[in-house]
């Protein structure tokens, strides 16, 4: 099926599948191809309404009976971390940080791997390859950077790859498409010390925002995100702060769903018209 508003770009909507997050429950995705000259001016557009970068794609979840996939980011100027926050922070400052160009390596996938079998080994992503991982890190038509995180000192002077974040660099913010990390350090909270840092990086780079992906009200896998103070959430066409998180349990009734051509005609798009001297 296909949507398409007065120019270019076209939208389509994928067929229902059982959805990651919460049981019982169909995902259904709205998307749109990222390509061309103005690929960087789109996806700095649609991530401001919810969208996510997925390679050469950008999507919003579009349910035909739930609407409770909330795209969040943090507001950096007023995020202050909580305790145990800040004992994350001070468990992980000997970490190496290096941001490099979208490239896969063995060594990324070998943690990759380790991670998935771990945390994710039934969901959506368990079977990839190490040439799919290669396309999801490397197919990208807009600023990206892998960042990579490293312990100070292994065996015999090595430095052990700890965690990695595929991140888009936006004209508002850093937006994390994908991160994971060594599996077995639990007392390190590896993922919370990852979007702390992003929160730093965004900082000394004067950007206001980071994106998170999805929060999800009701899922033991989203949970976590509610954590962050500043907490933003794309919600009814708008930001707003997330509040209470209970009190968005509304968002999973299939009567807050709007019809996909109403969906599809409220998307503002970048212009894109030449500029005449």
């Amino acid at each position: 099926m296909r949507h398409t508003l007065p120019i270019a770009p076209q939208f389509y909507v994928t067929a229902p599948q059982p959805c990651p997050y919460l049981d019982g429950r169909a995902e259904r995705k709205l998307f749109t191809a990222l390509q061309g000259e103005n690929a960087e001016k789109l996806n700095d557009a649609l991530s401001k309404q919810g969208f996510r970068r997925s390679q050469n794609v950008l999507y919003r979840p579009s349910c035909a009976e739930c609407c409770a996939c909330l795209s969040a980011r943090i507001r950096v100027a007023d995020f202050v971390p909580n305790k145990s926050q800040r004992r994350t922070l001070r468990r992980n400052a000997p970490m190496r940080r290096e941001a490099t160009s979208p490239w896969a390596t063995e060594e990324q996938y070998a943690l990759f791997r380790r991670y998935l079998d771990s945390r994710h080994s039934d969901g959506g992503m368990a079977d990839m390859d190490i040439f799919e991982f290669a396309a999801m890190i490397e197919e990208t038509p807009v600023k990206s950077r892998v960042v990579e995180y490293r312990d100070p000192a292994g065996a015999e002077g090595t430095q052990p790859l700890a965690a990695v974040c595929l991140t888009d660099v936006l004209d508002d913010g850093l937006s994390m498409v994908y991160s994971f990390y060594e599996p077995g350090r639990i007392e390190d909270s590896l993922g919370t010390y990852i979007i702390l840092d992003h929160v730093e990086i965004a900082r000394a780079a004067g950007l206001p925002y980071v994106y998170l992906g999805y929060w999800v009200p009701g899922s033991r896998k989203m949970g976590y995100k509610a954590r962050f103070s500043a907490l933003e959430i794309y919600k009814g066409g708008t930001w707003q702060d997330i509040g209470d998180p209970e009190s968005h349990t509304a968002e999973t009734h299939p009567l807050s769903v709007d019809p996909i051509a109403e969906q599809v005609a409220r998307i503002n798009l970048p212009d894109t018209r030449p500029v005449r001297a």
